[in-house]
């Protein structure tokens, strides 16, 4: 049909002041003008909207109907705007999130409480990958943001520390080692591990190899996991051991014993990562709000 919100806001206009003269002074146009644009209107819709005399002016049913229809679509309308603007400026919308294990199991979800409890209008969506996933889901346009084991060097890319933990050793509770009040490193060489794989958990083993090579072996892997449950999980039965963090091997619950390593000082960090090209309203406050601290754990 051939009219558009001008025509609507005119008709609204008649229709609440059901005069001619008082609608145009209203919209601060001539009444010649609005007179054109209802008849224009009306001959769109092929029936009458007004019944016009020399004193009255009356809506019809027809006109009603279309009243309650317009009025509709016109808060539609401003509740749109209202919402793309908001939307520009990150106020609402939706915020696709990856994460670790690691992350998870540290300060992430006091990171998302703390930043849903300012920001309630977002809807955050977080999903497990291991760090390799969510680069390439990254570079896809599949996620936002990204929490993985950093640091990350890659051109086009973002980030900003998140959490550094230390390295822990993990036993099931009947091993020679569950007794220990720490261990060494090297200590570990004649072990069995139980660990990620190499292509899912390149990032981790890009820290842990070189510390295990520096102490003189190189972990001698006989079961992988494709996550931190079922590394411990193996580790419970009996299967060997395994080197984590030290918020993780938390969550791997009864059966397992975690030493602290005495002679690694290097600890493994988890940074927040984002494409820096496409900075959209919603991922801007979520960055900002990392890069302020806002008394976040680290």
């Amino acid at each position: 049909m051939n009219f558009g919100l001008r025509h609507i806001r005119y008709f609204i206009a008649v229709a609440e002041e059901l005069h001619f003269s008082r609608a145009a002074e209203k919209l601060g146009i001539a009444q010649p003008a609005l007179s054109k644009a209802i008849l224009v209107l009306e001959n769109e819709l092929s029936v009458r909207l007004f019944h016009r005399s020399n004193r009255h002016v009356q809506i019809t049913e027809a006109g009603q109907t279309f009243l309650d229809g317009c009025r509709n679509a016109m808060n539609l309308i401003e509740q749109s705007a209202e919402n793309t603007q908001r939307a520009h400026s990150g106020q609402i919308g939706t915020l696709r999130i990856g994460y670790t294990d690691n992350a998870m199991a540290g300060s992430l979800p006091q990171i998302l409480k703390a930043f849903q409890d300012v920001q309630p209008g977002l809807v955050l969506k977080p999903h497990h990958d291991v760090s390799n996933i969510q680069l390439k889901k990254l570079d896809e346009g599949e996620l936002e943001i990204g929490f993985v084991t950093g640091p990350i060097n890659r051109s086009g890319l973002n980030q900003c520390l998140v959490q550094s933990e230390k390295f822990v050793c993990v036993v099931y509770k009947d091993h020679p080692l569950a007794n220990r009040k720490t261990v060494r490193l090297e200590e570990l060489a004649k072990q069995n591990f139980v660990h990620g794989s190499s292509k899912d958990w390149e990032h981790f083993h890009s820290y842990l190899l070189p510390l295990c090579r520096r102490a003189g072996f190189v972990p001698k892997v006989i079961q992988e996991a494709f996550n931190t449950a079922g590394i411990l999980g193996l580790v419970s039965c009996g299967m060997g051991i395994t080197v984590l963090t030290e918020s993780i091997s938390k969550s791997g619950g009864t059966g397992l014993t975690v030493i602290p390593i005495q002679d690694m000082s290097e600890e493994l960090q988890t940074m927040a990562i984002w494409k820096s090209d496409t900075m959209d309203g919603t991922k801007k406050r979520f960055v900002d709000f990392l890069q302020q601290g806002n008394d976040l754990p680290v």
